[in-house]
């Protein structure tokens, strides 16, 4: 990558003030950035370094005021962040594309491959399974039976996908993934417990992206399902029967519990677990490491443990801070009282 500050901010719609033929080759953070990199001012927390980035051009909103000089060239545009990420596409493009079937890869004589797909070595594609053009299959990935593969979707190494799971186009799966095993079913029998067997699968839409080591439960029956445009993080365990609706972002280590159905657009923090069988509706906000055991209704923003509107908690927390301070004063209030109504008081 070599190209003018001027050319970029053709490409993204912006305007430059400064020097627009300045030569950028990279990308890299404000702080931390050389004269022929860009970097982006996004949030508001990193203002100071606009003022002493070593940054060649900063993409800045439109509407940024500099309260000082600014000696690197800024790019206006609508949204610095998005710009940006249009950038690391761009970039990231330019990346060699695999193709080909590597050696020491297992194919099954009964698997469906695709025009343009990757499949690297130690790979083990099982019968009947159907991977679609230009799907990028990484070493060590195992692809059970009757799995379905849709187009252009990539499966980092050591991923494992189990029999009859089915992932839609454009998707992304990183390493270390599992997608369709068991769920936690045990049906106590006396001082034992009896497997439950899991007979469904796992269903994954279109344009999903779906973090490292996290773990996706196949259904007891039915379908385990993650919609259209959600963004799983690293280390989540979505238990069986549990469905996630379009366009859904959770962050790390968030845990939820069987058959709970989270609707779409919703934001949820790390480490936040949910109870089984409930119903979070649309447009949900969760913070960080709460806890939810009731059903949510849409549009609601929670936080804490158990979770509570979000005004509600910042009122508590404070009342926390200064409870001990509090239960003292109650204590002398309740001696002050008992004394004014003892028969002994003049």
């Amino acid at each position: 990558m070599k190209v003018t500050v001027e050319k970029i901010a053709e490409l993204l719609g912006g305007s430059v003030e400064g020097n627009p033929q300045t030569f950028i080759n990279g990308l890299a953070k404000i702080e931390e950035a050389g004269e022929n990199d860009i970097s982006f001012l996004a949030n508001p927390r990193y203002t100071p370094y606009v003022y002493s980035t070593g940054a060649g051009a900063v993409l800045v909103s439109r509407d940024f005021k500099p309260e000082k000089p600014v000696s690197t060239t800024l790019i206006r545009v609508d949204n610095p962040y998005a710009a940006f990420t249009e950038l690391l596409e761009m970039y990231n493009g330019t990346t060699p594309v695999k193709t080909g079937i590597e050696p020491h890869a297992f194919i099954h004589p009964s698997a469906q491959i695709g025009k343009n797909v990757y499949i690297g070595s130690f790979a083990y594609i099982d019968e009947k399974a159907i991977i679609e053009d230009n799907a990028k299959i990484f070493p060590h990935v195992y692809v059970g039976s009757e799995v379905y593969i849709g187009e252009n979707t990539v499966l980092y190494p050591n991923v494992t996908v189990y029999h009859q799971c089915e992932i839609g186009s454009n998707c992304v799966i990183h390493a270390g993934t599992v997608i369709g095993s068991d769920g936690f079913g045990f049906a106590p029998d006396g001082e034992d417990y009896r497997k439950v067997p899991q007979i469904g699968n796992v269903i994954i839409g279109n344009n999903v992206e779906i973090g490292a080591n996290t773990t996706i439960d196949r259904a007891t029956l039915g379908h385990t399902v993650i919609h259209d445009g959600v963004k799983l993080d690293n280390q989540i365990q979505v238990a069986h029967n549990v469905e996630i609706g379009e366009n859904t972002v959770i962050a790390a280590k968030t845990g939820i519990s069987g058959s709970t159905k989270v609707g779409k657009n919703c934001r949820i923090g790390g480490q936040v677990g949910m109870a089984g069988h409930l119903r979070i509706g649309d447009n949900v906000r969760v913070g960080a490491q709460s806890g939810i055991t009731r059903n949510v209704k849409d549009g609601e923003v929670l936080i804490g443990s158990p979770a509570l509107p979000a005004a509600n908690f910042r009122k508590s927390s404070v009342l926390f801070k200064n409870l001990a301070e509090l239960y003292d004063e109650v204590k002398e209030l309740k001696a002050e009282i008992k004394s004014l109504k003892s028969p002994h008081n003049p």
